[in-house]
């Protein structure tokens, strides 16, 4: 058998000492991460449904207009109560359950213009800017690793849309019922723009225009990698935009 020097042996000692050390904190962190403090991720984003049309409809039930959709054109801009952000499925090493991560954000600006028509509303033209980097969990841990990693907000602090597509929806819109449309538009997150078409719910209630919606992608479709902190917490590989908007005309 082999002896090592003394010096040797304390260096040897002191990596593995330091290795092990590491491997702990790494372990503590994941531990308070996900069981300690158990994620508790608020719902989609969904208006609620008292009644929901196609956009093959074209006037509401009872063949009438409301007096509110006789003034629906012109701008609406992005009001209080609006709010856009993330879902992604998190995951720690040694436990094979998923959970909801969700950032959200209400620093969101932006407007739309409408048309008034017999057909329907026509929305023919919109732009939201969302400040990415106000996005709040509820760990802050979590927050601080995506300025730096995954969506790097503190190096792309805003995401944007932009309509490339005008659609209309129903007269029925204006009668406060949910109504879905196809939307298309460009998504510009973590500084790759990218042509989408997505689903979204709108309602139109006295003077405010309600819509809401997800989109959910590949990290790479945005050029993003998806986030894993030490091997311990991951992600899956998509990510959810999600998106509640609240606009009064201007």
């Amino acid at each position: 058998m082999i002896k090592l020097p003394r010096r040797e042996h304390r260096k040897r000692f002191a990596l593995i000492a330091g290795a092990a050390g590491l491997a702990v904190i790494v372990l503590v962190f994941a531990l308070v991460y996900f069981v300690v403090f158990p994620t508790s991720s608020p719902k989609p984003f969904k208006l609620s449904v008292t009644e929901t049309h196609s956009v093959a409809s074209s006037t509401s039930a009872n063949g009438t207009e409301s007096d509110a959709s006789s003034a629906v054109g012109g701008q609406w801009r992005v009001v209080s109560g609006s709010q856009a952000g993330y879902r992604v499925r998190e995951k720690l090493a040694f436990l094979p359950a998923e959970s909801d991560a969700v950032g959200r954000t209400s620093q969101i600006t932006g407007a739309a213009s409408l048309t008034r028509s017999q057909a329907g509303i026509g929305i023919t033209a919109a732009s939201f800017d969302v400040a990415v980097n106000t996005l709040k969990s509820d760990r802050s841990m979590r927050d601080e690793k995506i300025h730096e990693i995954g969506l790097e907000s503190s190096r792309y602090p805003t995401a944007t849309f932009v309509l490339s597509k005008p659609f209309t929806l129903p007269a029925s819109a204006s009668a406060g019922h949910v109504v879905s449309a196809s939307v298309t538009g460009v998504f510009d997150i973590h500084g790759t723009p990218k042509r989408e078409t997505l689903p979204v719910e709108f309602r139109l209630s006295g003077a405010t225009l309600q819509a809401a919606g997800s989109l959910t992608f590949p990290w790479s479709e945005f050029g993003m990698t998806a986030p894993s902190i030490g091997g311990f917490v991951s992600v899956t590989g998509k990510a959810t935009m999600e998106f509640s908007l609240r606009l009064r005309r201007a």
